[in-house]
């Protein structure tokens, strides 16, 4: 049984909240790798909320349709992954042939959003915490949006912050773990709002 939480809540919780990245730290290495373009920035946190929402309703529609009802939910995880991975392979081939300067841009981190941890993550969430399929629906498009807004703002900050005088020991990966950490703070403000476990 779903347990009753608003669709509305679910939506604003898995964008703020619960956010994949600066609450749950999945998905980190692309974050910080692409954050230092924007462009980049915009089309990865794109491509990623395309693919989690994607994948969190079809997920859970084979898990509930077809793999729980055949007595087969012990091969989930198996069916999950080989999901994400249809899911990137199909989205890089459409972005390679609508925008080849964006699928240069992203380079090997396109690809690497099949084993991107955070699409995994928020497919396991909606399996464990037993939602129904307009709160995987749901909860699937926040947690992308959550992860653009963070990569994307991330990126904006970088770019201001190259041109701020940095102290030597500082400067590159130093300052932009700082600007995580000060972010997840930020996002973790939201977190007496509302909460969903």
């Amino acid at each position: 049984m779903p347990p009753p939480i608003s669709p509305v809540v679910l939506l604003f919780t898995a964008i703020f909240t619960s956010n994949v990245l600066l609450s749950n730290f999945l998905g980190m290495c692309s974050f910080i790798s692409v954050s230092n373009n924007l462009k980049s920035s915009h089309g990865l946190g794109l491509a990623v909320v395309l693919v989690m929402t994607i994948t969190s309703i079809l997920n859970w529609t084979i898990d509930h349709l077809i793999l729980q009802p055949m007595g087969l939910d012990y091969l989930n995880l198996i069916v999950f992954i080989i999901v994400i991975a249809a899911t990137v392979q199909i989205l890089e081939m459409v972005i390679e042939r609508i925008s080849p300067a964006l699928y240069m841009g992203l380079g090997i981190f396109l690809p690497l959003i099949t084993v991107n941890c955070a699409i995994l993550g928020i497919v396991l969430f909606i399996n464990i915490r037993s939602y129904g399929p307009l709160q995987a629906l749901l909860f699937g498009i926040g947690s992308g949006i959550g992860w653009w807004l963070a990569i994307v703002s991330l990126a904006a900050i970088r770019i201001k912050v190259d041109k701020a005088p940095v102290p030597a020991g500082l400067k590159g990966p130093g300052i932009t773990l700082i600007i995580i950490g000060l972010m997840a703070m930020a996002f973790m403000g939201f977190s007496g709002m509302v909460s969903v476990q």
